[in-house]
């Protein structure tokens, strides 16, 4: 049965009210509005953007926006970072990079001020690039509100639960699922079930989509039914409260008199959603070879260029192994993109120690990575027969920038030093008189 807290679908346009007859009928902004709501659009492109790809939503709300916002005051970020960050904030030479999971702090925290950035990448002025954080959330948002004006958020749960009180609706996601919040949507978060990990993607770019699917066809991968929209759902708050904004990389803080969150009625194509990574539907080779990673994409921001993203969110997620004669785990490798990973839960199979939930890795453009020393020898030497990989989920954030690390995250306690020398042991095994069977 059916959620009746969600719609079911992507990129559709979708209507909802929380008061019947909130929704006008055959006009976006009728002379009088039902109820004594004010309209307001929300564009989440321009005016003018093609049909195809233009976004935005009617909202139908007690006040209108304008009166949510006071005279703004800059606040300190904390440990935010915004790209461009200042390119030598972190002096640590490059190389690849590992950090066990980090503690969630004993410390009261929201997701504003338990937001830890580890690198940015590109330019958020020209709408270009992303960010990657850690969250830690210890305490729900009490009359605090937040958007974010330089990018959307991918939120990924990782430990406990997290909810999203949002304008447009009521989004809970539990560790296996992801909620993103479009830019400029206003929130705010709390924990239902206790202190909670996770990580976030800003996206700096366009707004994430589903990649096509091109020879696969008109399935598999993620379904556009299994992502999930809020109902229509709003507060009518007359408290003192505070609205905090992300806007040119700088945190600002304004002082209003009501909840934000006043939407009764909505309707468009532009709107936070939630999915569970668990109704991926992977494919792969069923003979031999080994195919690019890139199947596993779940959602794609993508750049000017066709076919290279500002990023791609990537999963790997539980799936069977069956080629044969193939060395199954990935591959070793140098990419034009750079790869910030992490661990929901599990055992990644290409590195089975050191690499743990809650942790997380940057292998950054054209620094060579691939398996282990175990996972090699295992991989070259294993009955290949069909395996089933369980109870894994593990993601990257890839795009075509370079990340540029953070002095908090180069200054960690649970960077791993040794990382770089867990590829020292891989042996040479070449013998030209020896010719392996095909």
């Amino acid at each position: 049965m059916s959620d009746p807290r969600y719609m079911s679908g992507f990129s559709n346009s979708f209507e909802t009210e929380a008061l019947p007859g909130a929704l006008p009928v055959g006009r976006n902004s009728p002379q009088k509005v039902n109820y004594g709501l004010y309209a307001e659009q929300l564009s989440g492109t321009a005016f003018t953007a093609p049909q195809s790809t233009n976004k935005r939503t009617w909202l139908y709300r007690i006040r209108p926006s304008v009166k949510h916002n006071g005279r703004f005051k800059k606040i300190d970020p904390l440990y935010m970072r915004t790209a461009p960050q200042a390119r030598h904030e972190s002096e640590m030479p490059i190389s690849q990079l590992r950090w066990g999971p980090l503690p969630i702090p004993r410390e009261p925290l929201t997701f504003v001020t338990g937001m830890r950035t580890i690198s940015t990448a590109g330019d958020s002025d020209t709408r270009a690039g992303m960010a990657a954080h850690m969250l830690f959330v210890t305490r729900s948002m009490e009359n605090e509100y937040f958007f974010n004006a330089d990018g959307e958020y991918l939120v990924v749960a990782q430990e406990n639960n997290l909810r999203f009180v949002t304008e447009m609706g009521v989004i809970d996601i539990c560790p296996g699922e992801i909620c993103v919040i479009p830019r400029g949507v206003v929130f705010k978060v709390e924990i239902p079930d206790g202190p909670a990990r996770g990580y976030v993607c800003e996206n700096y770019g366009s707004s994430f989509i589903l990649p096509d699917r091109g020879p696969i066809g008109a399935n598999c991968l993620a379904n556009p039914r299994d992502f999930l929209t809020p109902v229509a759902y709003f507060e009518d708050r007359e408290e003192k409260s505070e609205l905090l904004v992300k806007w040119g990389g700088d945190l600002h803080r304004t002082e209003i008199g009501q909840s934000p969150l006043d939407v009764v009625a909505w309707h468009g194509n532009y709107a936070p959603y939630k999915y569970d990574l668990r109704t991926f539907s992977p494919v792969g080779s069923v003979l031999f070879d080994h195919p690019d990673p890139s199947i596993y994409t779940v959602l794609t921001a993508p750049s000017e260029t066709p076919g290279t993203a500002n990023v791609d969110f990537v999963i790997f997620p539980e799936r069977w192994s069956v080629a044969e004669n193939t060395f199954r785990p990935p591959w070793y490798h140098r990419n034009i993109m750079s790869e910030f990973m992490g661990l929901v839960y599990g055992v990644y199979d290409a590195k089975p120690e050191g690499f743990v939930p809650g942790g997380m890795s940057l292998h950054n453009a054209m620094l060579a990575h691939g398996p282990d020393e175990t996972s090699f020898e295992g991989a070259s030497n294993a009955d290949l027969k069909p395996v089933k990989m369980e109870g894994t989920l593990a993601f990257m954030f890839e795009t075509r920038y370079p990340q540029r690390l953070t002095s908090y995250a180069s200054n960690l306690s649970t960077l791993d030093e040794t990382y770089v020398d867990c590829w020292q042991g891989l042996n040479r095994h070449f013998d030209p008189t020896r010719k392996d069977p095909v």
